[in-house]
C-alpha cells in the first residue's frame, strides 16, 4: 500500500537531511506507530505520504513515494485525497467550515460524493466517534479534544486507504483517546484501512500497533515489532521502563499482559512506601483564591460556581473529560478570558480589574494553542523579547529553552520548528517571567519522555522557588510524576479534589501505568519503583 524507496528529505539551509535512504514497505491493514523525540522527522515521514513534503512544505525529497501505486512526486496532495487522509497536530488550522456537521461533509462535497451517501457517512462517524451531541456546536467553541475528534471524523467521512495521524491523541482525555483508537483499530481490522500514527504518548498506542518505526534522530528509520524495537529505544512508556527494571522478556505492552507477569515484582515491593509528595496546604500561604467563579458562553454552562484556594510553592494539577470547563477556569482566573460572576485574588488584586500588562505579571498563562504567543521571525528574538520583558539577564530564556529541548537553532523561524519545539519555545517564554502564578493548559503535547522530564524538572523548581504552578492536562502519567493536588472537574464543577495518590490511584480512567500493574499497592512512577528497589 505505501512503499518508501532509498526516501531522503533534505530541507533548505539545514546541514544534515532529516529522513535518510528510508525504505519501507507498509502492507494493506496495517497499524504502523511512529515514535521518536520531538524534532527526529516524524511529520516529515508522515507528511510525505500524502505529498505534503515537499509540494507545500518545500524541501527536497530524493528518491521515491508510492501509494496505492501513485508517485507522490507527480500527485500533489489534491491528487491524493481520495486515497489519503490527513490529520495534523493542530486541528484547528485545517478546518474551513464553521460547525461540526459541515465539517464532517465538507470533504465529501469536494469527491462529488452523491447527498443520500453523504448523510449516511457523517451519522456513521458521528456515532463512530461519539460526537452526534456536538454536530451543530461551531467549531471555534469546542474544546481542543473535541476540536481533535471532529479532524479525525472529518477525514474518516471520506473512506479512504490510508489514514495518517500526526499525535491525535495529544488534546483527548483518556476514555476519549481509548474510543477513538479503538474506532481507528476497528477500521484497520474490519476495512483494511492502512493507518501511521506518530504519537509521543506510547503507552496509549503501542499495545495497538502491528509495526514501530522509531526514528533515532539520524535520519534513519529502525523498524519492526513494538516490543522489540522499544527494547533499545531512547524512547519508552512507563509500562516498557517498568519492565526493563523487572527483567521481564518479553516487554509486555498491555497492563494485562504486564499484570500476568508482576507477583514477583510486587513481592519485592512488599513493606515499601513510595516517597512522600509535598504538602499543598497547611501553613502555606494562599497565591491565589477564587470565589464562585462562573464562565458561560450563550447559554453554555462551562465552569459553574468553582471555588479555589491555591498555595504558592504547590504544584496542582486539573483534569477532567473533554468540554469539562478547565480551560475556561485557565483563563477566568488569569482574567483575559469571560468571567459572568465571582472573584478572583492575587496578590491582594483581581487581575481582570487590571491592566494586562500587570495582570500578567501576577498571573501567567500558556494557552492550548502556545503558537498565538509567538510574534517575531527567529526563536533567538523571541528569547530576547522574553528577558526584555521579564527584567531578567540576558540568555535566562534559551537556558530554559535548552533545558526543554535542546539544540533548537536561534536563527530559525518559530512556524518552521516541530510542534513540540515550538511548545517548548512558548514554554521557556512564559517561565522566564517566573510571575507567582503559573496556569500552563495542556503544555506536554508534542513533547517526548525526556523533553516531559525536563519541563517537570523545571515546574518542580519553581515550586521550590514559591511559585504555584496549575496544569490543566490528560496526561496521566506526567500527573503521576509532577503534581501534589489534583482537582478533577465535570460539567463545569469541580467532583473530587485531593493529594495526587489518592485521585489517580484508584481511578480506572486517570490512573498511570504503573499503578495499574501494581494495584493494590500504592505505587505511581517507575522512578519511585527505582528508588525502593535501590
Amino acid at each position: 500500500m505505501i512503499a518508501f524507496d532509498r526516501v531522503t528529505v533534505t530541507y533548505a539551509g539545514a546541514t544534515a537531511p532529516t529522513i535518510r535512504d528510508v525504505t519501507l514497505d507498509i502492507g494493506e491493514g496495517e497499524l504502523c506507530l511512529v515514535a521518536g523525540s520531538t524534532g527526529t522527522g516524524k511529520s516529515t515521514l508522515l507528511r510525505a505520504v500524502n505529498g505534503l513534503v515537499p509540494h507545500f512544505t518545500g524541501g527536497t525529497l530524493a528518491g521515491q513515494v508510492r501509494v496505492a501505486g501513485r508517485d507522490t512526486r507527480t500527485h500533489p496532495p489534491r491528487e491524493l485525497a481520495d486515497l489519503v487522509g490527513y490529520v495534523g497536530q493542530d486541528p484547528l488550522h485545517g478546518f474551513v467550515t464553521d460547525t461540526v456537521e459541515e465539517e464532517l461533509a465538507y470533504g465529501l462535497e469536494q469527491l462529488a460524493v452523491p447527498a443520500p451517501a453523504m448523510r449516511k457517512r457523517v451519522e456513521e462517524t458521528l456515532d463512530l466517534l461519539g460526537i452526534a451531541d456536538l454536530r451543530d456546536r461551531p467549531l471555534r467553541t469546542l474544546s481542543g479534544g473535541q476540536q481533535q475528534r471532529v479532524a479525525i471524523g472529518a477525514v474518516l467521512t471520506a473512506h479512504p486507504r490510508v489514514v495518517v495521524l500526526d499525535e491525535p491523541t495529544s488534546a483527548l482525555d483518556p476514555a476519549a483517546a481509548e474510543d477513538v483508537l479503538a474506532a481507528i483499530t476497528r477500521l484497520v481490522h474490519d476495512l483494511g484501512i492502512t493507518v501511521l500514527v506518530a504519537e509521543h504518548r506510547l503507552e496509549r498506542v503501542a499495545h495497538y500497533a502491528d509495526r514501530l518505526l522509531y526514528l533515532p534522530g539520524d535520519g534513519t528509520v529502525v523498524d519492526g515489532p513494538p516490543a522489540d524495537v522499544l527494547a533499545a529505544a531512547a524512547v519508552a512508556p512507563p509500562i516498557v521502563e517498568l519492565g526493563r527494571l523487572a527483567g521481564w522478556d518479553p516487554l509486555p505492552l498491555s497492563v494485562r499482559d504486564a499484570r500476568r507477569r508482576v507477583a514477583a515484582l510486587r513481592d519485592r515491593l512488599a513493606g515499601r512506601e513510595p516517597p512522600a509528595r509535598a504538602a499543598t496546604g497547611g501553613s502555606r500561604t494562599a497565591a491565589l483564591h477564587a470565589e464562585g467563579v462562573v464562565v458561560r458562553y450563550g447559554p453554555h454552562v462551562a465552569v459553574a460556581g468553582v471555588d479555589l484556594t491555591l498555595a504558592a510553592g504547590s504544584v496542582v494539577v486539573l483534569m477532567g473529560r473533554n468540554g469539562s470547563g478547565k480551560s475556561s477556569l485557565l483563563w477566568a482566573l488569569q482574567g483575559s478570558g469571560p468571567r459572568q460572576q465571582g472573584a478572583v485574588a492575587v496578590g491582594g488584586a483581581d487581575p481582570k480589574r487590571l491592566p494586562a500588562a500587570d495582570a500578567r505579571r501576577r498571573v501567567g498563562l500558556v494557552p492550548q494553542t502556545p503558537a498565538d504567543l509567538l510574534y517575531l521571525d527567529t526563536v533567538d528574538a523571541e528569547c530576547a523579547a522574553a528577558d526584555q520583558q521579564a527584567g531578567t539577564g540576558r540568555s535566562r530564556c534559551r537556558a530554559l529553552l535548552d533545558d526543554l529541548a535542546p539544540g533548537i537553532p536561534g536563527d530559525r523561524h518559530p512556524r518552521d520548528l516541530s510542534e513540540g519545539q515550538r511548545l517548548a519555545l512558548v514554554l521557556a517564554v512564559q517561565l522566564t517571567a517566573a510571575p507567582p502564578v503559573l496556569l500552563l493548559d495542556e503544555p506536554t503535547r508534542g513533547l517526548d519522555y525526556t523533553a516531559k522530564h525536563r519541563f517537570a524538572t523545571i515546574v518542580r523548581r519553581l515550586a521550590g522557588a514559591g511559585t504555584v504552578v496549575v496544569v490543566a492536562t490528560h496526561d496521566v502519567e506526567l500527573v503521576a510524576a509532577l503534581a501534589d493536588r489534583v482537582v478533577v472537574m465535570a460539567q463545569g464543577e469541580v467532583v473530587a479534589d485531593g493529594p495526587t495518590a489518592s485521585i489517580v490511584a484508584a481511578s480506572p480512567t486517570f490512573a498511570p501505568q504503573v499503578a495499574k500493574i501494581l494495584h493494590p499497592q500504592p505505587w505511581l512512577t517507575v522512578a519511585d519503583v527505582a528508588e525502593a528497589l535501590a
